[in-house]
């Protein structure tokens, strides 16, 4: 059978038509997928339509709150005991036992450890014998003087013979104090070799142990009274003026975490150091029932003014332009306002409030400060309900 050429293109085409089809109803139907996929995600996270707001965390931001302010020269020193006795040895020889260790409480007078005295003993019984034999040698010169007085009244010896008598006296009387003066010493000299407390305290230090042999101003213990403490600062010269007796001084210890200890200005160094120009300030605070210990370091200031109020860390503050400003966060947008500030506690990194700001206002610290007025901002944190109600519109 003879097919025309004509029969021929027309089955071509109907072939053609039938095929074209097939791409474009692949490729719209891969589009309406992903039209629906994106409405489906749209439906399920409606925040992700429409939410163009800025997002900050908790660390951008600060609620302004109630509080103490305090501002003054900040010092920093170490605190001691007032009292300190340094112990040392009176007498030389060898320790033949101690009575107390480091940490303990002794009072005034006990014995705290007993050098070897028999040399001294020896020299003790010495004086004593001596001072007996001068007794009686002065009392035997006394009553011959009294004897040669009544002669020389009644004429029956010289004036000569009587001096020669009264000075014997003299001599014997003389003699006899030298050996008491001998005996007082040798008795001193034994008292010493008893090492004993000069006040109520705690031992800090022993240095000596049974059997060592001590010299004359060998260290022997340390006690101190911890009742009472001061604390050694300085101020620089040019904060000198603000400071004065009888002023406050606040600051906390290394050891004693965020705990905060007070104390009062008693001296004040009338020479400044040479070479840092700070001038010698002391403190002393009470220590009842010896909570304190002393040698830790310390850090605070000296109160020369106190208020309290609002009060908001120094971050939050612009204090580039005339007036202080700060952007709070008001209907979930940032807005900019003027603010007074008060007193600026250095120590404490925050700065009083009078007027510009409420209780419990949202203000941007740190790089969210560079946010335009008016920018929507949402607060993302898990923890502070107080953020997120002021921050949400």
């Amino acid at each position: 059978m003879t097919v025309s050429p004509s029969a021929i293109r027309r089955r071509v085409r109907r072939r053609r038509r039938r095929r074209w089809p097939q791409p474009r109803v692949r490729a719209v139907a891969i589009l309406a997928a992903v039209l629906a996929a994106g409405a489906c995600r749209r439906h399920a996270d409606p925040a992700a339509a429409g939410d163009t707001a800025v997002q900050l965390g908790a660390e951008n931001v600060a609620v302004v709150t109630r509080g103490v302010v305090e501002s003054g020269p900040l010092i920093s020193g170490t605190l001691s005991p007032i009292r300190t006795a340094q112990i040392r040895a009176q007498v030389s020889g060898p320790v033949l036992e101690t009575y107390a260790e480091q940490g303990a409480h002794v009072g005034a007078g006990e014995l705290l450890a007993r050098v070897d005295a028999t040399a001294i003993e020896d020299t003790y019984a010495s004086a004593k014998s001596a001072v007996a034999a001068a007794t009686v040698a002065a009392d035997v010169a006394r009553r011959q003087g009294q004897r040669y007085d009544t002669l020389l009244a009644a004429g029956a010896i010289s004036s000569s013979t009587q001096e020669s008598v009264a000075e014997q006296r003299a001599a014997a009387e003389a003699s006899l104090a030298n050996a008491q003066s001998a005996l007082a010493s040798a008795r001193k000299q034994l008292d010493f070799t008893s090492v004993r407390s000069p006040f109520v305290g705690v031992v800090s230090a022993r240095n000596v142990s049974r059997g060592d042999v001590v010299q004359v101003g060998a260290p022997l213990y340390t006690v101190v009274d911890p009742s009472a403490l001061q604390l050694e600062a300085a101020v620089p010269a040019e904060q000198i003026g603000q400071v004065h007796r009888g002023a406050p001084v606040s600051f906390s210890l290394t050891g004693y975490g965020t705990r905060t200890f007070t104390g009062t200005v008693t001296r004040l160094n009338p020479v400044a150091d040479p070479t840092t120009r700070q001038v010698p300030v002391y403190a002393e605070l009470a220590n009842p029932g010896n909570a304190l210990v002393g040698g830790l370091f310390a850090t605070g200031r000296i109160v020369t003014e106190r208020d309290s109020g609002l009060v908001v860390p120094t971050s939050a503050i612009d204090v580039r332009n005339l007036r202080p400003a700060a952007e709070r966060l008001r209907g979930g947008k940032v807005e900019r306002i003027d603010v007074t500030l008060g007193l600026r506690d250095d120590r404490a990194d925050r700065v009083q409030v009078r007027s510009g700001v409420a209780l419990g206002d949202t203000l941007l610290l740190g790089t969210a400060q560079g946010l335009t007025p008016g920018t929507a901002v949402r607060v993302v944190t898990a923890g502070d309900s107080a953020l997120r109600a002021a921050a949400q519109p």
